[in-house]
């Protein structure tokens, strides 16, 4: 059997995601099994999105845990029902907070974090990926449908991010977390 060192094995991924709390994550993951039957749902919008490391693992948290602790916690509001259309990537569009997720994204992306992304970063909550063209549009339909009957709040505090790695396909262990420690910023005079 191969390892990681050896290059016949994939190599692992990482990314740093911020999770959705109950019951509004509940709720989320319950749409994803019922639009995605058989996936391992943790409801989340991602900071950095999947990426190899060019360094130790402990090295590059180390280094996210400092960046993450320099952002004060903010309101995180989700939206509409959108789909990518490049992948049919079926998501729930953030609203509120994506400036500081952008900004985020950016302070995080360089360094031993740093990843040349196949998509410009967009913050939201994917709800279904890697489907059959032809299940695109009853999947979004069923989406915006369940969406619209959630009766709790679709808003939530960021106060933490996690840093995860894939162990296979789509399934991903928590590996540490990170307060955001900052002062929010203040009234300009």
């Amino acid at each position: 059997m191969g390892s990681e060192s050896d290059g016949t094995s994939p190599q692992s991924l990482y990314a740093l995601v911020i999770y959705l709390p109950h019951p509004l994550g509940a709720f989320l993951d319950d749409l994803r099994l019922e639009m995605v039957p058989g996936c391992s749902p943790h409801a989340h919008v991602s900071v950095l999105p999947p990426r190899p490391l060019p360094v130790a693992p402990d090295a590059a948290i180390e280094e996210a845990r400092q960046i993450v602790a320099g952002f004060a916690p903010f309101e995180i509001g989700l939206g509409r029902i959108e789909k990518f259309a490049a992948t049919d990537v079926i998501y729930i569009a953030v609203e509120d907070g994506n400036r500081e997720l952008r900004e985020m994204h950016r302070s995080l992306n360089r360094g031993a974090l740093s990843f040349a992304e196949p998509f410009a970063y967009h913050p939201h909550v994917t709800l279904a990926q890697e489907i059959a063209a032809h299940q695109v549009d009853p999947l979004l339909a069923l989406a915006d449908r369940r969406w619209s009957e959630f009766p709790g709040r679709r808003r939530f505090r960021a106060s933490t991010a996690v840093f995860v790695r894939n162990l296979r396909g789509n399934y991903w262990i928590d590996l540490a977390e990170g307060s955001l420690r900052g002062l929010p910023a203040g009234p300009l005079d």
